[in-house]
């Protein structure tokens, strides 16, 4: 038999489902450790009294029901990951506030589980303000004429343009809830950047869609020049994807063996957590000891998809693997995650360890191109990020680049990309030298650049246009991304340090990046 936390079993629970439905009361349980086979379900308790058994039924996911009799070793019930039981007790409605409610069941491979939860009473009552919503299908037009009203009606607001959009509103659904329109940003091509890379080859017309005027103006500079000067070399030189959990122990010696025993069960752990996907593959675990906690970074490869989700469910499984094989009375509580994997965070562990993919771009600019083009020296670029590099250092910035987290918004916004990450995706460790030819070799590495060429937003028809356009949609795509996404973030560092060394920053800004409504300068 395993031993599950109760602090672990209440979350089994789910918070504010005890409800009083048409003579009966209602509470309902979901399945958030893993897939698990209902032997029976011995006690049921409301308020510290036991309910009688033969005046519960249950009601599963597939509308399926049952007495709560019908669960035994010989007739179990399957209890898959993600399922809901919902339990109707025939009995008296309870009073307004909150109530006890106990279960004790039977599982396997759990073994015997007791779940003691604290919960108020879920009368129904609408909360005043809320959006509309169409619990059978809320992607329908006319619940969507339905939001865009209310918003009208409490805001003021005419939505005149947010309300007209090309895109069917269905295709949203698992990227966005509340559906009530689109926000259109304007999108640009700049280009050609070419790129000769171990992935990308050939030239490419990048989107990047902003509403900062010169931008992409700047970027297609930049791309001039390094096409002129033969090209950008990109690799993808990394590749991992995190989640951290932390266990919690009663002292530090324990979170050491736990740390130990991690080590020795790897193998078992990696098996059960690439069983969840078959692209998700664990490529070791780390751990960091601090306190009474212990602190794991699973590392993984995700394949074409940014991760975040597939690495949330793999790691989900292997801590529920590990809390049915280890000594788990010795766990106070885990997280499944801990804020160490840094999601949306810049940090200093994923610039060491790579989060995403970790790729670099580099290139050797002409001092004759740069001249030509951008009116800069090689020389004062190098002496800029001399200056800059001490900058830099002095302000405690996460990276020593000018502007990357342009060119990245620019292309996540247009590609389907989660824009969150630009916190950490857009963190660049910038390089340059002069040659003896007095040429400048440049070179950007991004380490923790988090991209994908399927799932999440990269199917929206929009953004799936984009991506199409790069040749970068679709499985096995990915790297290929990264390094375009490379180039033109090192075309974007060129032509900002151009016009910084030339001069000419503020009058381009004055010249194409100003829409004053005001008419002033």
């Amino acid at each position: 038999m395993s031993f599950i936390p109760g602090r672990i079993l209440k979350k089994l629970f789910n918070n504010t489902s005890l409800k009083n439905i048409e003579g009966k009361v209602h509470f309902s349980i979901k399945n958030r450790l893993s897939p698990a086979t209902l032997l029976s379900i011995s006690r049921v308790e409301i308020d510290g009294k036991d309910v009688p058994l033969e005046t519960v039924n249950i009601a599963c996911d597939d509308g399926s029901s049952m007495p709560l009799a019908g669960i035994s070793k010989e007739e179990p019930l399957d209890f898959p990951l993600g399922t809901l039981l919902s339990f109707f007790v025939d009995r008296e409605p309870l009073e307004e506030g909150d109530h006890d409610v106990a279960v004790m069941f039977t599982t396997k491979p759990f073994g015997e589980l007791h779940m003691k939860v604290r919960d108020p009473l879920n009368t129904g009552e609408p909360t005043p303000g809320t959006l509309p919503r169409n619990a059978e299908n809320d992607y329908s037009n006319d619940v969507i004429r339905a939001r865009q009203e209310f918003i009208r009606e409490q805001t003021g607001a005419k939505l005149d343009h947010v309300t007209r959009y090309s895109i069917d509103p269905d295709v949203t659904r698992g990227n966005i809830e509340h559906f009530t329109g689109a926000t259109q940003v304007p999108l640009g091509f700049a280009g050609p950047l070419l790129v000769n890379g171990q992935h990308a080859q050939g030239e490419f017309y990048v989107p990047l869609a902003t509403s900062e005027g010169t931008l992409v103006a700047s970027y297609n500079r930049g791309m001039k020049v390094l096409h002129q000067s033969g090209g950008v070399k990109c690799a993808v030189v990394g590749d991992n994807m995190q989640r951290a959990p932390v266990f919690i122990f009663e002292d530090a010696a324990t979170a050491r063996k736990f740390a130990d025993w991690i080590v020795e069960h790897t193998n078992g752990i990696r098996e059960v957590a690439e069983a969840t996907d078959p692209f998700v593959k664990l490529k070791y675990v780390d751990y960091y000891l601090a306190n009474k906690f212990a602190f794991l970074r699973f590392n993984y490869n995700t394949g074409d998809a940014a991760g975040m989700n597939m690495v949330g469910k793999a790691t989900f499984a292997a801590c529920n693997w590990i809390l049915q094989h280890c000594n788990a009375a010795d766990i106070k509580q885990f997280y499944l995650e801990s804020n160490f994997a840094t999601d949306k965070k810049a940090s200093v562990i994923n610039i060491m360890r790579t989060r995403g993919k970790r790729v670099t771009a580099e290139a050797v600019i002409k001092r004759d191109v740069l001249l030509e083009i951008m009116d800069a020296d090689t020389e004062a670029l190098y002496q800029l990020y001399s200056a800059a590099g001490i900058g830099t250092l002095m302000s405690g910035a996460n990276n020593n680049g000018l502007h990357s987290a342009n060119a990245i918004t620019a292309m996540f916004l247009a590609t389907g990309q989660d824009v969150a990450n630009v916190s950490e995706s857009s963190v660049g460790l910038l390089y340059a030298e002069l040659t003896p030819e007095k040429d400048l070799y440049f070179s950007i590495t991004l380490p923790s650049l988090i991209i994908a060429t399927c799932g999440g937003g990269t199917g929206l028809p929009t953004q799936r246009e984009c991506l199409e356009s790069l040749g970068c949609y679709g499985v096995g795509k990915v790297y290929k991304f990264a390094e375009i996404v490379a180039g033109t973030v090192l075309a974007g560092e060129v032509s900002l340090a151009a016009a910084i060394a030339s001069l000419d920053w503020v009058s381009s800004h004055d010249q194409f990046g100003r829409n004053d409504p005001t008419g002033g300068s």
